[in-house]
């Protein structure tokens, strides 16, 4: 299938993209397995948009048992080419707390035993990509006119750090987090963003902060109730700005 303008992945509390019109559904086997779930094709602001829950539409799927190779496998089978990640996430820095939209430009992996590469079959040919700029500049730039068009806050910058959940961090954690520069810390971020890469896909995140990471912010307990309603609220403006970038 060709004409796929951009392909979105869903993070915690992103199952669907409701704006879509005109929706088919795709269900894709690739060469490492099936993905999260079918692939919801439609049109938003006349562009078509592919969007693939990474949980799964149910959010039956942990971060650390994402499949993450086939679902990017399968959104470059159907012809996309540009990814643009919903990644929610807590909050670390000053600038990132909870219902901001971010757009970071660095990340540092602290997960484990994730399948982290398309070369990890023998006979596999043996890729060394560059990732210094693990997210793809003018998908950034893009995204960041896309928010400025629509009217929609966007914080530009900063650094993801990806954990291997599906708890959350300790205070230790974080508090060593933010001594190694990060900003934001989530549970997908990586491999995503490296098997991207690989695969040659244009590829950025768009991180949702749902909550203060841990010793971050008011120091009460974080419940799934107030990630959830601030996801929601933080996405509010997503549909237009995922369309005015599908356009660019």
């Amino acid at each position: 299938m060709s004409g796929i303008a951009l392909a979105v992945i869903g993070g915690t509390g992103v199952y669907r993209l409701a704006a879509l019109a005109d929706v088919e559904t795709r269900e894709v086997e690739t060469r490492f397995g099936k993905p999260s779930g079918p692939i919801r094709i439609g049109h938003l602001l006349g562009q078509k948009v592919a969007f693939l829950a990474r949980h799964g539409e149910g959010h039956s799927v942990p971060p650390h048992q994402v499949n993450y190779r086939a679902n990017l496998a399968a959104l470059k089978d159907i012809g996309a080419t540009r990814v643009l990640a919903l990644n929610t996430v807590g909050g670390i820095t000053e600038r990132f707390g909870p219902r901001v939209l971010a757009c970071p430009d660095q990340i540092i992996d602290y997960t484990w035993g994730r399948i982290s590469t398309i070369c990890e079959e023998p006979g596999s040919e043996v890729l060394h990509v560059d990732f210094g700029e693990p997210y793809t500049p003018l998908l950034r730039h893009k995204i960041a006119a896309a928010a400025r068009v629509t009217g929609v806050k966007l914080v530009d910058g900063g650094c993801y750090g990806a954990t291997q959940g599906p708890r959350l961090e300790t205070k230790a954690e974080i508090a060593r987090m933010r001594r190694d520069g990060c900003d934001l810390v989530g549970m997908t971020g990586m491999p995503e963003a490296g098997l991207a890469r690989e695969l040659g896909l244009d590829y950025a995140c768009l991180a949702i902060v749902a909550n203060w990471a841990a010793g971050c912010g008011t120091g009460e307990e974080i419940t799934m109730a107030e990630v959830l309603a601030n996801v929601e609220a933080a996405s509010a403006g997503l549909p237009e700005l995922i369309g005015e970038l599908a356009r660019g």
